[in-house]
């Protein structure tokens, strides 16, 4: 039942993944190109760092703390890094602030 919940938890976030990739591919400017990997292709690797929390967990080692790290790390810095980015577009066009 665990593997295939790990299982599960992986296609998943290589399918968001995939779309949040293929989204900041094809998206026709800065703006709506941000919305791939600040929300698809975050929540796809939150998903493959919950597989390996699942699956490094239940080898008997204990919780295993490394994957929320990186989770928490990529949670908080994604949104202030695209935040970040789409100030300077703004700035860079002219943009009034909001």
């Amino acid at each position: 039942m665990l593997e295939t919940l790990i299982a599960l938890f992986l296609v998943i976030g290589g399918a968001f993944a995939l779309i949040g990739s293929i989204g900041l591919a094809r998206l026709p400017d800065l703006f709506t190109r941000l919305h791939g990997p600040t929300k698809a292709t975050t929540v796809g690797v939150g998903g493959i760092l919950i597989a390996s929390v699942l699956h490094f967990s239940s080898r008997g080692d204990g919780l295993s703390l490394h994957e929320l790290l990186v989770t928490l790390f990529l949670f908080i810095t994604a949104p202030i890094s695209a935040y970040l980015i789409a100030r300077a577009m703004l700035h860079l066009r002219g943009g009034k602030e909001s």
